[in-house]
């Protein structure tokens, strides 16, 4: 059995910012499934939102973030994420994170502007900020000796004093059972505090932007050990995914239309070619939030049978286009596409989770001992629908706070937890089983529970999750685990969330756009589930 203070599981700008404002006091340990850099805040490229400017207010941020939550954002939440925004910016540049300089800028570094925002209030490096981000606090956790990192490990499930025979009503997380990736074996992590930090869930989808390791690992994980999720049916589409056969899921980032970029037909729309289509769309054009440019390009698509659209910013300097998106210039050159000349064929793509584990902004869930913090958690920030850049300074300033808390708390000797108990299966016969379930999960989840829903698709997804599902539990109980039939465990669980979740808002909101109820209620409440107290496995 291994003892820590903290366990943080997943590696991204959350668990990291946890680790080090933890690690002058605590032993702290990241479980990471793959590599540090392996997680969606590597990817992330607009920048981070927050009020950096005189002509910008705390005000007028929050009042950006509520609208484009369409009426569902904690209103609380929000103003103290964004009254943090500050703080947490002078954090990273501490820290020696290199965002791009502006020496006319008043903090002076460069601000750009994204959909939905009111200002420019976007402080990036360039057009790879999450890159930048992580590679900094990445060589701060090796370094530090009261971190220890272990790679290529993937958390199974939650230890909770239920396990050891606790009938009280509040049982408490006392650690997590960690399978090591490349031996197979199954470890005990024993800790006074655990910390899910493990981001989305994109995979559950066919088309998304995020990495591999987006398989909604820690909602699944605490929904088993009892906790609530909240808001699942809102899922963010990035309207703008690079749509190329050998590019897989490469972001265009938001900022591209904040700089000028307009969205316009391709040469297969016939007569209407190269027309702009935002401005009969919506009155803020191509800089409206998110899920309305989103379901423009899908009914655009729709409409004409297209497989694509094109974004357009080659009316801008090319030194100006190298200089704010050398990622973007540079891989679309790669797959010979100039943005200096020629549009950039882009389709919508599942990006983020804007629900999740139900916490407070201390990041602490509904099981004492378990936090959750970033994009698997629901803080009430996001609402129906995620503004612009607000997700990684969530992940510092909820990071930051939680750190705090778990410091504030009184420490105690661990305890002796079960090992990993495996006697009673054997080998898996046919791993194919596992590879057709995902394709066919992720297949269905695209074509009915995309963009546009209806009940009927919904039920059809729930029908298809639920005989899933029975396939996959007796897998598991029958067989030693692998990665892949954990992810798609947990993969199916979110699904069931996010279906059941979509069933149960009989309106059009945000995010969630439903043919059979198309007008928004006058109520805005939020989607929290609750799951039927069970024996662990």
């Amino acid at each position: 059995m291994k003892n820590f203070d903290v366990a943080i599981v997943g590696s991204g700008l959350a668990g990291l910012s946890v680790a080090l404002h933890l690690a002058k006091t605590r032993k702290v340990a990241i479980i990471s499934k793959r590599e540090l850099l392996d997680g969606a805040s590597n990817w992330a490229q607009g920048g981070i939102a927050a009020v950096l400017d005189s002509h910008d207010s705390h005000e007028q941020h929050i009042s950006d973030t509520l609208i484009a939550g369409g009426g569902l954002c904690d209103e609380g939440a929000t103003r103290y994420i964004v009254e943090h925004g500050r703080q947490a910016i002078d954090w990273l540049i501490e820290q020696g994170v290199p965002f791009t300089k502006d020496e006319g800028a008043e903090l002076g570094f460069h601000l750009t502007r994204e959909g939905g925002h009111s200002q420019r209030r976007i402080i990036h490096a360039a057009d790879a900020t999450g890159h930048a981000v992580q590679v900094t606090l990445e060589q701060k956790v090796r370094d530090h000796p009261n971190i220890t990192l272990f790679e290529h490990h993937y958390a199974i499930d939650l230890i909770t004093s239920a396990k050891l025979g606790d009938t009280s009503p509040t049982p408490r997380c006392l650690g997590l059972y960690v399978q090591d990736v490349k031996t197979g074996k199954v470890l005990t992590f024993s800790a006074q505090h655990t910390v899910m930090a493990t981001g989305g869930a994109g995979k559950v989808y066919l088309y998304t932007t995020n990495p591999d390791t987006a398989t909604g690992d820690g909602i699944a994980m605490a929904w088993r050990a009892g906790c609530r999720v909240g808001n699942m049916e809102f899922i963010q589409f990035h309207p703008t995914c690079l749509y190329h056969p050998f590019a897989k899921s490469f972001l265009i980032t938001e900022a591209v239309r904040g700089e000028g970029g307009v969205l316009k037909l391709p040469p297969e729309a016939g007569a209407s070619a190269g027309k702009r289509f935002m401005p009969k769309h919506d009155d803020r054009e191509e800089l409206a939030p998110r899920d309305v440019v989103a379901r423009a390009i899908d009914f655009e698509m729709k409409k004409r049978g297209l497989d694509y659209v094109e974004l357009d910013i080659s009316h801008q300097p090319p030194e100006f286009l190298k200089e704010h998106f050398p990622t973007i210039y540079a891989r679309c050159l790669e797959l010979g596409i100039d943005i200096t000349k020629q549009a950039i064929p882009v389709v919508p793509a599942v990006h983020f989770t804007c629900g999740g584990i139900v916490t407070d902004t201390d990041g602490r869930t509904d099981l004492p001992g378990l936090y959750a913090v970033g994009e698997t958690a629901y803080t009430g920030l996001h609402g129906a629908n995620r503004l612009a850049s607000n997700s990684l300074l969530e992940c510092l300033v909820v990071g930051h706070a939680t750190a705090k808390h778990i410091e504030s708390q009184e420490r105690h000797n661990p305890i002796a937890l079960p090992d990993w108990d495996e006697s009673r299966v054997s080998d898996a016969d046919e791993e194919v089983v596992i590879a057709h379930n995902w394709d066919e999960l992720r297949r269905f989840m695209w074509n009915y529970v995309g963009i546009v829903r209806t009940t009927k698709r919904l039920e059809r997804a729930k029908h298809r999750i639920r005989l899933l599902k029975e396939e996959i539990d007796e897998y598991y109980a029958n067989f030693r685990i692998t990665n892949h039939l954990l992810e798609l465990r947990n993969l199916v669980e979110v699904a069931s969330l996010i279906v059941n979740s979509a069933l149960s808002r009989r309106e059009s909101r945000g995010l969630h756009f439903s043919r059979d109820y198309p007008d928004t209620l006058p109520k805005a409440l939020p989607t929290v589930l609750t799951p039927k107290r069970k024996k662990q496995n």
